[in-house]
């Protein structure tokens, strides 16, 4: 995400990806993403539980709609700073969890909200962009 981020340009990052997501607002999207992580993570730190409200609905499609206008009005070169803030703090909120909350995270617990990995969602899009980069080449 880093070697995106700081490669481009604020033109580059202001291009599509598809109809929907420029680049820069396909990496506030793994933000947002990341910061739900962290915010689920910093829970387990202070001692909470989750609860059933911070379940992710099966159909995400319609909380993706609903950020998009807001990650977008985001200028691209602070958005992908922002980006690679939060991907950092929740790195780190999520490595220092205790043992003990282990059992509490996703795959030890298939219905945790907390999925501690959270390179397979940023390589998934990431991925997107490389390929809509690569297309213009």
């Amino acid at each position: 995400m880093r070697r995106i981020a700081e490669r481009l340009d604020e033109k580059r990052l202001a291009s599509s990806v598809n109809a929907e997501w420029t680049i820069a607002g396909v990496l506030g999207h793994i933000a947002f993403w990341d910061e739900r992580a962290r915010r689920l993570a910093d829970r387990l730190h202070s001692g909470g539980k989750f609860s059933p409200a911070d379940e992710e609905p099966e159909d995400v499609d319609w909380i993706n709609d609903a950020a998009r206008p807001l990650i977008h009005a985001i200028p691209p070169r602070a958005l992908a700073e922002l980006a690679l803030r939060i991907a950092e703090e929740t790195d780190s909120t999520v490595e220092r969890l205790p043992d003990e909350a282990l059992p509490k995270l996703w795959p030890a617990d298939p219905h945790s909200p907390l999925n501690p990995t959270r390179a397979g969602h940023r390589g998934e899009h990431l991925d997107q962009i490389e390929k809509a980069l690569a297309s213009r080449s």
